[in-house]
């Protein structure tokens, strides 16, 4: 394909688009764990579960952000009773788990052997996940709707076997934010034909105003990291700043709240002083902008090494812990 200016890109309708039937998924619906009570092994849980609960009390943010891999470990219905109970107010995602949350929902199952399909050129070309597209240019068309939203309503007004796991889905029933955050190249619905760059990038800036007014309640609340090493922390430290501008103005702060990071990376037990940029833990963002930048001036940091298939459940089991209590 060439511009007027001889500029050549490549041309998308040249692309061989197969049905998700085809496919051969890693991960189905038997994936998704019941909602049980587990061991709480991690002291830090119990602590962000208390901080959570006094947050809620005063209308704090409680403000959770995960990557594609939380679907993936199937606490769906842990994520969702957090939503249902008023725990979370938001639900901050990248475009993985929007993609991974679809195809639970329409095909009760997702994901595929990277190694596999990208021998032939055939990874994540798939005709139903492109349906996300045509939602979200629908969406652009409408106008004044996020990404999240956008696809959270269809979801749940549309005709998806297994929308009672879909994480926005749940949200958008529960008028609770969930905002995606993309990056355009990072998902397998922008290889698509009908994929509009244009569109995606409106849809998920709103997405990112309106998690940076979430932000503007952070004070004396919570905000979580599940597994994004890059996404989450790279928003939320824009997203501070700009809360944090606005609120110097008129003579408020954001300082005391906490921060929860649960990831697989091995941290050293002093996580709270910043690495060495010698260190190559000095590049794990989380690291410096969660638990030590952004909490510096009163705030208070966590951090959890753990698969999320046991850590969620925990923080679930901690929160349903207290509120026992406190009957």
């Amino acid at each position: 394909m060439t511009d007027e200016r001889g500029r050549d890109y490549f041309d998308r309708a040249q692309l061989r688009m197969q049905s998700l039937c085809a496919r051969v998924h890693d991960l189905d619906i038997a994936s998704i764990k019941p909602l049980h009570p587990v061991a709480v092994r991690r002291e830090e849980l119990k602590e962000v579960a208390r901080s959570i609960r006094d947050a809620r009390e005063r209308g704090s943010a409680v403000i959770l952000m995960a990557g594609g891999h939380v679907i993936r470990a199937g606490v769906q219905r842990y994520l969702i009773d957090l939503l249902e109970k008023g725990y979370i107010t938001c639900m901050a995602m990248n475009g993985a788990v929007m993609v991974h949350d679809f195809e639970f929902s329409l095909v009760g199952a997702t994901t595929e052997s990277v190694a596999h399909y990208i021998r032939d050129g055939q990874f994540g070309l798939w005709k139903e996940t492109s349906c996300i597209n045509d939602i979200v240019n629908r969406a652009y068309r409408e106008g004044g709707i996020g990404m999240g939203h956008a696809v959270g309503r269809a979801i749940a007004e549309g005709s998806y076997p297994h929308k009672d796991i879909s994480v926005l889905a749940a949200c958008y029933r529960l008028g609770i934010p969930a905002t995606v955050h993309v990056g355009i190249g990072y998902d397998i619905i922008h290889e698509h034909p009908n994929f509009d760059g244009a569109a995606a990038g409106a849809l998920s800036y709103l997405d990112f105003l309106s998690f940076t007014r979430i932000v503007e309640h952070l004070e004396g609340g919570v905000l979580m990291n599940f597994g994004s090493a890059v996404m989450a922390p790279e928003i939320y430290l824009k997203a501070l700043s700009m809360a944090r501008n606005v609120a110097a103005a008129r003579g408020d702060e954001i300082r005391h709240f906490a921060t929860l990071v649960c990831d697989l990376y091995e941290l050293p037990s002093d996580f709270r002083s910043e690495p060495d940029k010698k260190c190559a833990g000095y590049y794990f963002r989380p690291w410096k902008t969660m638990l030590v930048r952004t909490v510096a001036d009163g705030g208070r940091s966590y951090y959890v090494r753990g698969d999320h298939a046991d850590t969620v459940p925990e923080l679930w089991t901690a929160l349903r812990e207290l509120a026992t209590e406190s009957k």
